[in-house]
C-alpha cells in the first residue's frame, strides 16, 4: 500500500521527479506514481485526490511547471498534506510556479519546495518526516539520514 502518492502533470515532467522516488526508495517510503494534468484531465485529478487516503496515502507530492494548478486542486479535493514541486518548464524557469504554488488561498494549504531537483529531493525528504511522525520505520530510516548528513 502506498503511503505517498508522487503526481505530475505532464508525462515530460516525469524524469524531474526521479529523485524524489530515489528518496522515498531510499528511505524505505512505499509510493504510487501518476500523470494527471489539473487541466486536461480535471476529473482524473479529482478522483484520484478523493481516493488517495482509501489506497493508504498519506501525502501527495505534486509537482507541475508553468500555471502549476496541480498541487492546489489536489488540496483542493483531499485534506492530506499535500507538497507542491514548481517545475522550471516555462521560460520563467519555474518562478512562474512557485508563485502559483505558494499563492494558495486560506483554508486549502499547499507546502512548496524550491524549484527543480532540490525541491523534488526536498519534497521526499518532507514526506518522510511527516510519516516518521506516525511509522516508526520511516522515523528511523529518516533520522538516520539526518545523523549521516550531519557528520559529513
Amino acid at each position: 500500500m502506498p503511503l505517498v502518492g508522487v503526481v505530475v502533470g505532464s508525462r515530460s515532467d516525469e524524469s524531474a521527479m526521479q529523485d524524489t522516488l530515489k528518496v522515498l526508495d531510499e528511505l524505505g517510503v512505499s509510493q504510487e506514481f501518476s500523470v494527471i494534468s489539473a487541466h486536461r484531465t480535471p476529473e482524473k485529478a479529482r478522483e484520484y485526490a478523493k481516493g488517495a487516503s482509501e489506497r493508504g496515502v498519506e501525502v501527495i507530492i505534486a509537482a507541475a511547471g508553468g500555471a502549476a494548478a496541480l498541487p492546489g486542486v489536489m488540496a483542493s479535493w483531499t485534506t492530506l498534506p499535500v507538497i507542491g514541486v514548481p517545475l522550471a518548464s516555462s521560460e520563467m524557469n519555474g518562478v512562474d510556479a512557485l508563485h502559483a504554488i505558494v499563492q494558495m488561498p486560506p483554508g486549502v494549504p499547499v507546502a512548496c519546495m524550491a524549484i527543480g531537483s532540490w525541491g523534488a529531493r526536498n519534497a521526499a525528504y518532507m514526506a518522510a518526516a511527516i510519516l516518521a511522525l506516525k511509522h516508526a520505520d520511516i522515523k528511523k530510516a529518516y533520522e538516520g539520514y539526518r545523523e549521516k548528513l550531519a557528520s559529513g
